[in-house]
């Protein structure tokens, strides 16, 4: 019989209440929760019926109940809780974007690695079943081999420099925040990580990114372009380009439609596979067959590492470096 693996998550936020809401969706309660202030701790176990609240987030770092710890908190603070987690055996799904740099990551899997743990980033692009299914499609040949990758992601934010998304202290930005989706889209097409990488940026006046163009290429010529913004809408909107279709994506990462275009024809096929709606619980489902198989393949980090690659070495061209590294 299967182990009813036990949950808590760290922060009170959009994501852990979407997350508390799959879990309870799945018939899985969640078990515990830690914020900093306890208040918001206590009025988010009251709304999703959590078992546990910590008084000092800390305590479930050491709780022997804990199997897994979802952790929603900003980027700069994921290292120190990652390693903190990792150390005392628990299991790690940690929002996007998992750390702020190679470095830390690098540390997080060998923290992982050594304790004999599963360490996985909340990427709901590795668990949509669409992706899956498009992923197969390529493989299968059908379509020829991927040539190009356009893909844009603009978010409008509200111009407020005291907001977490142009907060330097916060590793606020565009790449950490919305550009790890648009790397994990075209790593998860590319045969390999692409290793020549050209950009231009557009600073905040606080020293973030607002805005940046990106070009990627692989050892395999297979290319791709992408457009980030945090202060000018555009659709959310990828195209993999095939010898002999296109592939278009709109509204990733938590798409459940796409469309495929035949390059001679014309013709039109739509594609649709699983639910918008049930990301998180095919990302809840993926990290518990994780730990129970004792496997990472099914959370893809061999890619997000790569994917990380890439944001250190664009943040390190722009001359962007975060306080806390």
């Amino acid at each position: 019989m299967k182990k009813e693996l036990r949950w808590a998550v760290l922060g009170t936020g959009v994501i852990a209440n979407e997350m508390a809401q799959a879990l309870t969706a799945m018939g899985k309660p969640l078990y515990a929760v830690g914020n900093r202030t306890l208040g918001k701790a206590l009025a988010f176990a009251e709304k999703h019926q959590v078992r546990k609240v910590y008084r000092d987030f800390h305590e479930m770092f050491w709780d022997p109940l804990v199997d897994i710890i979802y952790i929603t908190t900003p980027h700069n603070t994921h290292i120190d809780f990652l390693r903190t987690a990792l150390k005392n055996g628990k299991h790690v799904l940690c929002e996007k974007s998992i750390t702020l740099n190679s470095n830390e990551l690098r540390e997080a899997v060998t923290l992982a690695e050594n304790h004999d743990v599963i360490l996985a980033e909340a990427m709901t692009i590795w668990h949509m079943p669409l992706y899956q299914k498009l992923w197969n499609m390529v493989k299968s040949g059908t379509l020829g081999k991927v040539q190009m990758l356009q893909l844009n992601f603009g978010s409008l934010k509200e111009y407020n420099m005291n907001s977490r998304f142009f907060n330097l202290q916060l590793a606020g930005g565009a790449l950490l925040d919305i550009g790890v989706y648009a790397l994990s889209l075209v790593r998860s097409f590319m045969d390999s990580q692409p290793e020549d990488i050209l950009s231009q940026v557009k600073l905040a006046s606080t020293g973030v990114d607002e805005q940046a163009g990106i070009l990627l290429m692989n050892r395999e010529e297979q290319m791709a372009a992408i457009s980030l913004s945090l202060h000018s809408k555009q659709p959310k909107r990828a195209v993999i380009s095939c010898e002999r279709a296109y592939i278009e994506i709109m509204e990733y990462p938590r798409a459940d439609k796409a469309v495929i275009v035949d390059a001679e024809t014309g013709k039109r096929q739509e594609i649709t596979e699983g639910k918008t709606a049930h990301a998180l619980q095919y990302e809840i489902m993926d990290m518990e067959k994780a730990v129970l198989n004792h496997s990472v393949d099914s959370m893809h980090l061999a890619e997000t590492i790569d994917v990380m690659e890439i944001m250190t070495k664009l943040r390190r061209d722009w001359g962007l470096q975060y306080p806390d590294e």
